[in-house]
């Protein structure tokens, strides 16, 4: 796979002297961490639908790192080449990142909701030679959908099976041969190590262009992202992070994964959000820290009220993906004793904004933080001109942790000769600098921290014999931060309902998450004089109760 990453080089030279790139992989973090703190327990991972844990020092985990890559290069995988995995939050996640680092893989991340519609696209377009899933997850047959789909994608040579128990069962081919025994091991392991503007992730995110965008990420800009991270929130090699979001999510890969490591911290990994299983593990691993989208904060909070068994541990929880209510805060902050920290970030970008660990508690529901060192944001009008404090515009983003481009669509990147990236959203900013999301520019919902491909799903309804009309708009949702409705209207003489919208969307094999929890039908659309729809409008009546 040829990565066409053109965002990299141009600003090289500078982010290398301003300190901003670091000039180093995850392999050598490891490395240290294995030099440094070889019996430390690096990560936990516990398996809630088999109520199963498994525990790895740095040493242990180092040595079955060794023998997956080796493993995966006897599939055929090399330099640059797309190991695809659909997996929750498992050490099988971990294990297989740091493998492909070894050998100059790159590791494409996919979440467990996606089905045949997303993954078809995503594996073609991403040139995908390996697809790892679990067998089953979250009583869903992984197993037979990736199976399914391997006819369809010519590059797509293996699938391995977590759980199989065949002859692609994971162990049998990654874990269980002593691989590392092998005479050309060490040439395998070594030869090949991808420098630090090498692609090392290709994870896609949704948008407006009707297709998912494939964001290509190397060390250099990762990690320029977590350090400064770190920094701000005060953390180090004794922190215990708990990481439920999911890893697939670059709020879990980044943090979750990348993170511990760099630290030479540990880990406790979740598969399947139970708030009640979550405060079990930040009591029972002294947990210090976590980051997730409002509605885990939310949840953890309420177990903690009604069982009244406390996480003293708990220092920080940093919530993104969604504004955090004031309620929620200052409950959050009574009930759970941790200091909130709101922040603001992309897929493209990671972590942009924080607020301060001594910031007041009010900044933390009023705003989404200030830039981070070695980033920059600006809200501007139409004209690329600064607004004035308090005004709403378009936020753009110049930062040392922009990502490469987007794979095959360099027209899409969105940057500017000045490397200012253009958010697609809409911002206000206050005299200290501090950003507050007002609204969206791109056509994107934003349920739970998952985003909603808005024009994939109005495409596919425009497919259905009965729809004239469609539009996708966002309602306000106390636990998810926003709900998909679909406001539709039908063609003369035809009738839909919500069973019949939801059937014939789940019969195009999207993702059930995608699938809008709402149905109004309407005689026409709220539209300008040119005919075009707008959302502005039903997104206003949704609120007031007008539709």
């Amino acid at each position: 796979m040829e990565f066409d990453a053109v965002l990299l080089q141009p600003r090289r030279a500078e982010s290398i002297a301003r300190g901003f790139w670091h000039d180093r992989t995850i392999n050598q973090d490891f490395a240290a961490c294995v030099a440094e703190c070889p019996d430390k327990v690096a990560l936990t991972a516990v398996r809630l639908d088999r109520d199963e844990v498994r525990r790895f020092t740095y040493s242990q985990l180092a040595s079955l790192v060794d023998r997956a890559a080796v493993g995966l290069s006897r599939l055929g995988v090399g330099r640059n080449d797309v190991v695809a995995m659909q997996l929750p939050n498992c050490w099988q996640f971990i294990l297989l990142y740091l493998a492909c680092s070894r050998i100059g893989a790159v590791l494409n991340p996919l979440m467990s909701i996606f089905r045949e519609r997303e993954l078809s696209f995503m594996l073609s377009h991403g040139e995908a030679k390996v697809l790892v899933v679990p067998k089953t997850f979250r009583n869903f047959d992984h197993e037979a959908m990736a199976r399914s789909l391997k006819p369809t994608i010519p590059s797509l040579q293996h699938v391995v099976v977590v759980d199989g128990g065949g002859a692609d069962d994971f162990e049998a081919l990654l874990t269980r041969p002593e691989w590392e025994r092998e005479p050309d091991a060490q040439a395998i392991l070594t030869q090949n190590r991808p420098g630090p503007d090498d692609i090392t992730q290709l994870i896609y995110t949704s948008g407006t262009t009707g297709e998912p965008k494939g964001v290509m990420h190397s060390a250099n800009t990762l990690m320029a992202n977590i350090v400064p991270c770190t920094g701000r929130l005060g953390l180090g090699p004794n922190d215990i992070v708990l990481m439920a979001s999911p890893m697939a999510h670059q709020t879990g890969f980044m943090y979750g994964l990348m993170m511990p490591i760099m630290l030479r911290a540990s880990v406790v990994l979740q598969d399947i959000w139970d708030p009640a299983k979550a405060a079990d593990l930040i009591r029972q691993h002294a947990v210090s820290f976590t980051m997730a989208s409002t509605p885990f904060l939310t949840d953890l909070t309420r177990n903690v009220a009604d069982t009244g068994k406390s996480v003293p541990s708990l220092k920080t929880f940093v919530c993104a993906g969604a504004p955090i209510p004031g309620p929620l805060v200052e409950q959050a902050r009574k009930v759970l004793g941790a200091k909130i920290v709101s922040a603001w970030g992309m897929t493209e970008n990671g972590a942009v904004t924080l607020i301060k660990l001594d910031d007041d508690d009010l900044l933390a529901f009023s705003t989404d933080g200030c830039a981070l060192p070695g980033a920059e944001v600006r809200v501007i009008d139409e004209e690329a001109s600064l607004v004035s404090p308090g005004t709403v515009g378009r936020l753009v983003v110049r930062s040392c942790s922009n990502f490469g481009g987007y794979l095959k669509r360099p027209h899409w990147n969105g940057t500017d000769a000045e490397g200012w990236f253009d958010t697609g959203d809409l911002a206000r900013m206050d005299d200290n600098g501090y950003i507050r999301i007002s609204g969206r520019s791109k056509d994107v919902i934003i349920r739970g921290g998952e985003n909603i491909p808005v024009v994939e799903v109005e495409s596919l309804l425009y497919r259905h014999p009965a729809v004239a009309q469609v539009a996708i708009v966002s309602y306000p949702d106390e636990r998810l931060g926003e709900r998909a409705c679909a406001v539709i209207v039908p063609k003369s003489g035809q009738t839909i309902d919500f069973a019949g919208m939801s059937e014939f969307l789940k019969s195009h094999k999207l993702a059930l998450q995608y699938v809008p929890e709402k149905l109004i039908v309407r005689d026409a659309m709220p539209a300008t004089p040119s005919g075009k729809i707008q959302k502005f409008r039903l997104r206003e009546m949704l609120r007031n109760n007008e539709l």
